[in-house]
């Protein structure tokens, strides 16, 4: 990801979060949301975080934005120093099902790999069928951890899902 990308990452995580979270976050919270406010923010991520989260970002033929996601290391107490964290996975919601978030994973999970992050851990929203069915089918379970965080006054639970990387996540390398 470079900073020319931000507004597009920005334009897929709103539209994400519209789509993916209607009926689950309260819809003055997803109604207040805007692409210029992200942008910002995504930004001032973007600028501090000086490749450390590793921002990873799916193109299309034409060379355009069509999904992002975000890994680091877990700031979360119980985890040890060297699990990773999928903090975002988003792709145009157009393009759902077409494999690009399954890519963004795969990358991810090699990117974690290369610089000793494992396991992986995510949260996802408890009633986000779909995002937990998805991790679901990649390996990931719940590992009893669940935290819940405030949207306009009411309380949405996450739940916290686990994979360890194995030797097939690993690409081989022959010289």
């Amino acid at each position: 990801m470079t900073a020319d990308d931000v507004p597009a990452v920005s334009a897929i995580r709103v539209s994400g979060w519209k789509v993916a979270y209607a009926g689950i976050v309260p819809r003055s919270f997803l109604d207040a949301m805007t692409v210029e406010a992200d942008v910002r923010q995504r930004r001032r991520y973007f600028e501090d975080a000086k490749g450390d989260p590793a921002n990873l970002v799916a193109v299309d033929t034409d060379g355009r934005v069509v999904g992002w996601a975000c890994l680091g290391r877990s700031p979360d107490a119980g985890t040890g120093p060297d699990t990773g964290e999928l903090y975002a996975l988003y792709v145009q919601p157009s393009l759902t099902g077409a494999g690009i978030g399954r890519t963004l994973l795969e990358a991810a999970h090699l990117h974690a790999d290369a610089v000793g992050l494992t396991p992986v851990v995510l949260w996802v929203l408890a009633d986000n069928t779909g995002a937990r069915r998805f991790y679901e089918r990649a390996g990931y379970a719940v590992d009893g951890a669940v935290q819940a965080d405030d949207y306009d006054g009411v309380s949405v639970p996450e739940v916290r899902y686990r994979r360890a990387l194995q030797e097939r996540d690993r690409p081989s390398v022959r010289t």
